[in-house]
């Protein structure tokens, strides 16, 4: 069977974006990359800085904010990985991402709560309103935390297997 022109451009068309969307995925990749390992190395530096000036106990908390930006960005250049290698959509890594982020952003909110109530600046009205919003951001995150903890492990129990090709959505090449 001999294609027609227009079944020809649409392959060839196909296959350009198809390199594009390589290449634009191996570039998103190494500006993950980049970012991990400049995490790592602030991480690393506030750590060396807190251990020089025996203030672990302050720079632990923005180390472990660090840490979770690595974290979070090692996580999205798995999804890059796997959708570069089997041009599947797969969720469970963004959930996890949101689920990473949820906690770094309540880790953080407890920090500054915490700052708030430290050298008698819980006296201003200002500072009990920032303390009664972040108590109900927290109380928010934590419902979005439950969520994403509940669909990962939905997602984990009842995802579709690789042999039941009918569930699984590949990306036509």
């Amino acid at each position: 069977m001999v294609a027609s022109p227009q079944e020809k451009v649409r392959r060839r068309l196909s296959s350009y974006l198809g390199r594009a969307e390589l290449g634009i995925y191996a570039i998103l990749a190494v500006l993950l990359i980049a970012t991990a390992l400049a995490a790592i190395a602030s991480a690393g530096k506030l750590l060396a800085g807190g251990l020089g000036d025996w203030k672990t106990g302050e720079q632990i908390p923005r180390v472990l904010n660090e840490l979770l930006v690595v974290l979070m960005a090692v996580e999205i250049l798995n999804t890059v990985r796997i959708s570069i290698r089997s041009h599947i959509l797969v969720i469970e890594p963004f959930l996890v991402v949101g689920l990473i982020a949820s906690i770094r952003r309540i880790l953080v909110i407890t920090l500054e709560a915490a700052a708030l109530t430290k050298e008698g600046r819980w006296v201003s009205d200002g500072a009990q309103s920032v303390f009664r919003a972040s108590m109900v951001e927290l109380g928010l995150l934590g419902a979005v935390v439950l969520v994403l903890v509940f669909a990962i492990t939905l997602l984990r129990r009842y995802a579709p297997t690789p042999q039941d090709p009918e569930q699984v959505v590949v990306a036509e090449e």
